[in-house]
């Protein structure tokens, strides 16, 4: 006698697929798994009957608890403090943060135009842009710049017109393409990561706000970045603009220069209805990568094995998360330059110019080297 009703929607090898999802994705909620499985195979159905399937091959969600385990460390290993390579000084370099000879000739031709019409400056390209990383790097006011630079008003002027020219973003992507080639990566990347940091601002003015979550008054720095961690769009807002709601200019902004990315990290602050609308409106794979000890969705467990997902911490219970870890030390780069520890300009713009420079003084450190 032949088994009656409606055929079930989930095959045999469906099951297998919502296995291998659940490994890769230990902590996705059902509605993840939901439009995941719709992206792999095609089929729709509805969370309970993902459920239910996970159910009969012996996987259940659980709640989080104990799954970072902390390990403690050598207390006397000491992973800080300067090095002779923080200290070097080379006889062309007024102050450490100013250009050498080989980093200005792979950026020179972008600042200074030989044999151009008109006449001709009074004060050096090179001394301009090392007044801009100087500026950036030690976070002192325009007018406390050294005589050695010139007047501060020319330099300020130059600052603002390359900035409106975009000739740090050009310098940054210029030197990010070289420094992927290096490490044997394509020069256009498939995933990107995406998080937002909270700085405060100076009673400069300005466009501000306050962060309930961090409890910081001032502005909200939006980050997207490769899987090296180099800057491929940055988006400057008040605090006050919540990280879902941010997101959609600056992914579209990184989309709209690097067409080839095809998955975006993200971090629980983007999930839900925000994560879906970015992969729908833009067509990308958006992956939300939680914390293992995160209670609130639980994880996916399967009863006929041990726990796979437990993850060792350091002395201090931090645990690196795949693909987050980029962005936040991204972020940490990116503190070094004391003018960006906090925002002292008014306009949201001159802001995110600080930014490209920051990122590519940096890469011109690394690639010259």
């Amino acid at each position: 006698m032949s088994r009656r009703g409606r055929p079930p929607k989930l095959t045999p090898e469906h099951r297998q697929t919502l296995q291998a999802m659940v490994s890769e994705m230990p902590t996705a909620t059902l509605g993840e798994l939901q439009r995941e499985l719709k992206r792999r195979t095609g089929v729709e159905v509805h969370v309970r009957t993902i459920h239910k399937a996970l159910a009969l091959c012996g996987i259940e969600r659980t709640r989080a608890s104990g799954a970072v385990r902390v390990v403690r460390t050598d207390p006397d290993v000491r992973r800080y403090g300067y090095t002779e390579a923080h200290r070097r000084l080379q006889p062309k370099q007024t102050y450490p943060s100013c250009l050498t000879d080989a980093e200005w000739a792979l950026v020179e031709d972008l600042f200074d135009h030989t044999g151009e019409r008109g006449t001709p400056p009074k004060y050096a390209r090179r001394l301009m842009v090392d007044a801009c990383c100087y500026v950036v790097r030690t976070g002192c006011a325009w007018r406390m710049l050294p005589k050695e630079f010139g007047p501060w008003q020319n330099v300020y002027r130059t600052f603002r017109r390359w900035s409106e020219q975009g000739k740090f973003e050009h310098m940054h992507e210029r030197l990010r393409a070289l420094w992927r080639q290096r490490e044997a990566r394509a020069v256009e990347p498939t995933a990107a990561v995406l998080d937002a940091q909270s700085t405060r601002g100076s009673p400069q003015g300005g466009e501000r706000g306050f962060d309930a979550g961090k409890k910081v008054k001032g502005r909200k720095r939006h980050l997207v970045v490769d899987t090296l961690g180099l800057l491929l769009a940055v988006s400057v807002t008040a605090s006050s603009v919540q990280d879902r709601d941010g997101a959609h200019p600056v992914v579209a902004a990184a989309l709209s220069k690097h067409p080839s990315i095809q998955t975006l990290f993200v971090d629980g602050a983007y999930a839900g209805s925000c994560a879906q609308t970015v992969s729908q409106c833009h067509g990308i794979h958006v992956d939300v990568v939680r914390h293992p000890g995160n209670r609130k969705p639980g994880r996916w467990h399967d009863a006929s094995q041990a726990d796979l997902f437990t993850i060792e911490a350091n002395a201090q219970g931090f645990v690196v998360l795949a693909k987050r870890l980029v962005v936040e030390r991204t972020h940490a780069w990116n503190e070094r330059a004391r003018r960006l520890v906090m925002h002292h300009d008014r306009l949201s713009a001159v802001s995110e110019a600080w930014v490209w420079l920051t990122e590519a003084r940096m890469l011109l450190r690394r690639v010259a080297a």
